[in-house]
């Protein structure tokens, strides 16, 4: 069963255009990203418009509601809470005072220090009204400014306090301000679209606005967009150092996006055929968990020499079911959202190809599903090395006793969802099908080593025990 993931972000300057369609069409080429809340915020000559609401992109806001948010440059955002409760205070963007100007702001990422940040806030006075650290961060910035007038070098001081990974989009007066964590954990991407410039969370974002990718944020970089054009960039300090998470090309961003300039299907692709050769099965049948493991199973079935099958048809009305809020409701859905094709899986030796599990239980039920449809063998395969560990920086996974591969070997695991085996890919396979160093990506939760530091866990370039 995949991860959840926080949110999805989006920006836009444009000129002599309206910017609530342009976000619209965004957030919509997001919403894999997060179903939970959606919300846009404009402004013009000086007037913040801001709507949000609990539910799908095109659920909340109709045409009536674009038409009220007024303006030619405006951030967008759609959510699911990681850190903060579930609920439309907590949705984004959220409004606060700059200044005494109205200001947005939406986030996507978590900060692994948020307590402390939080805590050091409210003795300084500061009033936070929801309890997500996108809050947090916004006034973090809003103190800094208040020392500097200088919102740019708010931003950049503010940062040097904040640990984490984040993409965000700040609104503040005409101008949007769009900055990366200075490791790149959290993707974002700059590109122009017709009357403007914009940045989006996955490339995918910007092709369905109409516009062209131009190139990944830097890590680190601050971005100001104004009257449809890039004004200037700075650099928030840091060290250099890379940690991409590599979940964004076996799981979060969607096939047809660019990450890190590796195009993700490809990068998909690669694992599958790289699975064929590391965990070869006598089979009749490549089958994948539609929809994100497609790609694996098509470059597992070539590799292999195995028929490739869609055995399993996904209702394309139902949520992610790993980003309901519930497990419960999670694992009762699976059903209403997958059946198996008639007859096709009767009698046959299966191979069943998933992004990558983390409790299990999700799994356990589509091979139960597929076993009820008369399958007489199931072998997964699984397009992620083990994950063992919490992730800290905008994933849904923070205890490791919910984890399934943690303390459990393969043979564990596949008793645990009722398979005959359950076969990883390597990390270095993983690692050769991304396409990047293994050191520029982030890997905190397959090996327990993490890219900055998490209180109680490893730092991943520690080498003694002395230095943990």
């Amino acid at each position: 069963m995949p991860p959840r993931e926080a949110c999805g972000v989006v920006g836009v300057s444009l000129q002599g255009r309206g910017a609530a369609p342009y976000l619209f069409r965004g957030l919509r080429a997001l919403q894999h990203r997060g179903q939970e809340s959606a919300g846009i915020a404009t402004t013009s000559h000086g007037t913040l418009f801001h709507r949000k609401g609990m539910g799908l992109v095109h659920e909340i806001f109709s045409q009536e509601l674009l038409d009220t948010l007024r303006g030619t440059v405006g951030i967008g955002h759609v959510r699911y809470s990681t850190t903060g409760s579930s609920d439309l205070e907590n949705a984004q963007p959220i409004v606060v005072k700059v200044h005494d100007a109205d200001a947005a702001i939406a986030h996507n990422g978590d900060i692994v220090n948020f307590d402390r940040i939080r805590r050091r806030l409210q003795a300084q006075g500061v009033e936070l009204l929801g309890n997500a650290d996108t809050e947090t961060m916004a006034q973090t910035i809003v103190l800094e400014y208040g020392r500097t007038r200088d919102l740019e070098a708010a931003i950049r001081r503010a940062c040097t306090e904040i640990v984490g990974g984040y993409a965000v989009v700040f609104l503040v007066g005409n101008r949007v301000y769009a900055f990366r964590d200075p490791m790149g954990i959290r993707p974002l991407v700059f590109g122009t679209v017709e009357g403007g410039v914009a940045v989006a969370s996955e490339s995918v974002a910007l092709d369905l606005m109409g516009g062209k990718v131009v190139r990944d944020v830097a890590p680190g970089e601050l971005l100001v967009l104004e009257k449809g054009q890039l004004l200037r960039t700075s650099t928030i300090p840091n060290s250099g150092e890379r940690a991409h998470c590599m979940f964004e090309w076996v799981y979060f961003s969607r096939p047809d996006s660019m990450v890190e300039t590796q195009p993700v299907y490809d990068v998909r692709y690669r694992i599958g055929q790289r699975l064929a050769k590391e965990s070869p099965a006598e089979a009749d049948l490549v089958v994948p968990v539609p929809d994100s493991a497609r790609p694996q199973a098509l470059g597992f079935a070539e590799g292999s020499g195995i028929p490739y099958a869609e055995a399993l048809i996904k209702n394309r009305f139902v949520e992610r079911t790993f980003i309901l809020p519930d497990q419960h409701r999670r694992e009762s859905e699976v059903r209403v959202k997958l059946h198996p094709v008639p007859g096709l899986l009767k009698g046959r030796r299966v191979v069943l190809l998933d992004d990558s599990i983390v409790r299990g239980t999700t799994l356990r039920e589509i091979v139960q599903m597929v076993r009820g449809a008369g399958a007489v063998r199931v072998d997964v395969r699984i397009g992620c090395p083990p994950i063992r560990a919490p992730c800290y920086f905008g994933i849904d996974m923070k205890e490791r006793k919910e984890l399934v591969a943690f303390g459990r070997e393969e043979d564990e695991i596949a008793r645990v969802v009722g398979a005959d085996s359950v076969r990883y890919i390597s990390l270095d396979g993983l690692i050769t099908s991304i396409g990047l160093p293994g050191e520029d990506l982030c890997l905190g939760c397959l090996t327990g080593q993490y890219p900055v530091e998490v209180p109680e866990e490893r730092h991943r370039f520690q080498k003694t025990l002395a230095e943990f």
